[in-house]
């Protein structure tokens, strides 16, 4: 279901439901409104209805997608060796990976009312061929330009391909983008793996072939991927006033979210190696983290659709306010547990907050998915850049009780997570 009144859709056939408001928060909608979209709604679930195939295609899209956006960690030391650069570089090139998730609110206002499937295979295209081209970077600048534009077409992707996971899950919407999340999420896991394979064996320059499966799959992409109606020139405009205070509320909680999961993913491996650690075995605790990841993302999706997300949301706050500071705590065998029970705290509340973000903005779901996701990530990334500074200046200890305020803050923003904000945060 793209956006309109759920009265509207389950009316009789041949009944058009009054124009109700949606909430607190929704405003009201015009009969215009109201027909056009239940016409859309009814259009989506003939065409689309609730494929597991097509859910399986989106999810291995994603996989595809932030595979190749974020394998660079990876090869990160091979990269600058090649190159010349001193570690210093990291952070900058870092940056070049995140800072296009910003404008995923543009590109989804701009998905939203193109329609259609062309910013999905797009974005995954631009992605892909900017990704297999790191290798041929011959300066520093050549790589970041690589890693903007990579950066970019992940953020044309994300929005629209959301949006097209809630058309073809109309009956359990967390589990299915729960589902969708965990392509991406095996992605980033198993990308930095496999290219750190192609690099040793056969050298930067063949990185050339992790756009092989993309190619391959375009072919599936475009019988699977369902086309979504675009916005109609009849609809409502969007409603920013209305808005604004559950927009506040969900950018402040998944902001928070972001800075406490970056922050953890990227001081782990410097934890590890302050205690005299080894660089595999530093790794391995993040892969750790990751893998238990997915198990978070289905089983937040699941409790979400049967308890609500509000119940989820703040779980997840109140378990990450005890596990971060064990993580820099704990020794041994114990360390790894934490991680892997952070994991699933951590990514237990992206598919609510997606379907929250979407509900919150029914005139432009792929503006309210921006939002949610790439918008208030950029913004939790940008949080580490002080940390670094705190970090040379201070101990490790003094990061990772900041990161625990960061989940206290997911905690006071969760608490407002209400009906009485919007329905859909309930």
């Amino acid at each position: 279901m793209i956006a309109g009144n759920p009265a509207e859709c389950n009316a009789p056939a041949g009944r058009r439901a009054p124009a109700v408001r949606a909430g607190g928060a929704g405003g009201y909608n015009s009969p215009m409104n109201s027909v056009t979209q239940a016409k859309t709604d009814i259009t989506m679930r003939r065409t689309d209805g609730t494929s597991g195939g097509k859910l399986a295609v989106l999810a291995w899209s994603h996989f595809l997608n932030d595979g190749a956006a974020f394998y660079l960690p990876g090869i990160l030391p091979a990269v600058l060796a090649a190159l010349h650069q001193p570690l210093t570089m990291i952070g900058v090139i870092t940056a070049a990976m995140y800072v296009g998730q910003a404008l995923q609110p543009v590109t989804g206002i701009l998905a939203d009312h193109a329609g259609g499937r062309r910013f999905v295979l797009g974005g995954l295209l631009a992605c892909s061929l900017a990704g297999a081209m790191v290798g041929l970077a011959g300066n520093v600048w050549m790589l970041i330009a690589l890693l903007l534009i990579s950066g970019l077409g992940s953020t044309v992707f994300h929005p629209q391909a959301l949006a097209a996971v809630r058309s073809v899950t109309q009956k359990r919407p967390a589990m299915g983008m729960a589902t969708f999340l965990v392509g991406g999420e095996l992605g980033r896991g198993a990308w930095p793996l496999i290219t750190s394979l192609i690099v040793v064996r056969m050298g930067l320059h063949a990185l050339w072939i992790i756009a092989l499966p993309t190619l391959a799959s375009i072919p599936v992409l475009l019988w699977q991927i369902p086309r979504l109606a675009p916005r109609h020139a009849a609809a409502g405009k969007i409603r920013w006033r209305e808005h604004r205070r559950p927009f506040a509320v969900l950018v402040g909680f998944s902001a928070f979210r972001g800075l406490v999961v970056f922050g953890s993913i990227v001081f782990i491996p410097i934890m590890w190696k302050l205690r005299g650690g080894g660089l595999v075995t530093g790794a391995s605790i993040i892969s750790t983290l990751l893998i238990t990841g997915v198990l978070g993302q289905l089983g937040g999706g699941t409790l979400a659709d049967r308890f609500g997300r509000r119940h989820v949301v703040l779980g997840s706050s109140m378990m990450l306010i005890v596990l971060v500071p064990l993580l820099v705590l704990v020794h041994g065998a114990l360390l790894w547990v934490v991680a892997g029970i952070t994991g699933i705290a951590m990514f237990s509340t992206f598919a609510s907050t997606l379907l929250v973000g979407q509900d919150i903005f029914p005139e432009n779901r792929g503006l309210g998915s921006g939002i949610a996701l790439g918008f208030s990530n950029a913004l939790g990334a940008m949080g580490l850049i002080p940390l670094g500074v705190v970090l040379r200046h201070s101990n490790i200890y003094v990061v990772f009780a900041i990161l625990t305020a960061g989940a206290a803050g997911m905690l006071a923003t969760a608490l407002l997570f209400s009906r009485k904000v919007h329905p859909a945060m309930q």
